[in-house]
C-alpha cells in the first residue's frame, strides 16, 4: 500500500494493525488518527495517544460529534452506519490532504458474526480492512499482539458508548456522560470487563461471570448502588448472563 492512514482507537485490533503497518512501511509512511468524541471516554483517547507515542508513529486527533449527525441521536438499528460514514469521510479527507492513498481499519472476521451496519460505510468509502482480508480472528490477534509485546494483548474489548443504549432510546450528551462515569467508576474498583447498559433511570451492569461474586457477596455492592444512584440512576441491576459484546443486538 505504500502509505496508510490507520483509523486508530487504541484497542486490541487497531493497535496490532498500527504496529504491523509501521513494521511493514516504516513510521514515516504511517499516520494514526483517533476520534475525539463524546462517544469515547477520555481513558480511551489517552491510551491511544500513549501507545502511538511509544511506537513512534505520528498521531492526530479528529474532532467528531456524532450527536450532530441527522438521525443519529434517535438511535435506530443502523445508527452505527451514520457514525462510521461521518468519521471515515473525515479520515479520507485527511488522507487526501496528506497524500496518503489508503485508509485502513481494524475489523476482523469475527465482526461478521454480529450486527455491524458500519461495515456498509466502510465498503462505500473503500476503506481497507487488512486483518479481515487475511482472515484473522480476535483470538489470533491477541496471540500475535502478545508475541509482539503490545500492551493491548489482554486489554478488555471496548465499543463506543452509544452501544449502551437500547435501539429507539434517544442518545443525549448527559446520558453518555453518565454511562461513561459509571463505567469509569466500576473499572476503578478493579473489574476487568464492564458494560453499563442504559435504560433511562435503570442501569444494567454486565461483568465477567467470574467477577460477579465479588460485587454481589461484599459491601462493594452497596458502594456501587450508592454511587450510581448519585450519578442519576434510580435502579441499579446486575445482568446474570454476564458480559457479552453486542448484547443490545439480541433484540434484533
Amino acid at each position: 500500500m505504500g502509505r496508510v492512514l490507520v483509523a486508530y482507537s487504541g484497542g486490541v485490533d487497531s493497535t496490532l494493525l498500527l504496529k504491523v503497518a509501521q513494521d511493514s512501511l516504516g513510521s514515516e509512511n504511517v499516520l494514526a488518527a483517533t476520534a475525539l468524541s463524546p462517544l469515547y471516554p477520555e481513558r480511551e483517547v489517552t491510551g491511544s495517544r500513549r501507545i502511538a507515542e511509544s511506537l513512534g508513529v505520528r498521531h492526530v486527533l479528529i474532532e467528531s460529534n456524532e450527536l450532530e449527525i441527522d438521525g443519529f441521536s434517535k438511535n435506530p438499528p443502523n445508527r452505527c452506519y451514520f457514525c462510521k460514514r461521518e468519521l471515515f469521510k473525515k479520515l479520507c479527507a485527511l488522507a487526501k490532504k496528506e497524500g496518503i492513498p489508503f485508509v485502513v481499519e481494524g475489523s476482523t472476521v469475527d465482526d461478521e458474526k454480529d450486527h455491524r451496519p458500519g461495515r456498509l460505510a466502510v465498503q462505500e468509502l473503500e476503506i481497507r480492512s487488512p486483518l479481515k482480508e487475511v482472515g484473522f480472528t480476535k483470538v489470533e490477534i491477541r496471540e500475535l499482539s502478545r508475541a509482539l509485546g503490545l500492551p493491548t494483548w489482554d486489554k478488555p474489548s471496548f465499543a463506543c458508548l452509544a452501544s449502551r443504549f437500547p435501539y429507539g432510546e434517544e442518545i443525549t450528551l448527559e446520558a453518555l456522560k453518565r454511562v461513561g462515569e459509571a463505567e469509569d467508576f466500576l473499572f476503578s474498583l478493579g473489574f476487568k470487563q464492564v458494560r453499563v447498559r442504559h435504560y433511562g433511570p435503570l442501569a444494567r451492569i454486565e461483568l465477567l461471570k467470574e467477577e460477579m461474586g465479588r460485587l454481589i457477596d461484599s459491601p462493594l455492592r452497596d458502594t456501587v448502588v450508592s454511587q450510581l444512584k448519585e450519578m442519576g440512576y434510580q435502579y441499579v441491576t446486575l445482568d446474570l448472563q454476564g458480559f457479552r459484546s453486542g448484547s443490545m443486538n439480541e433484540v434484533l
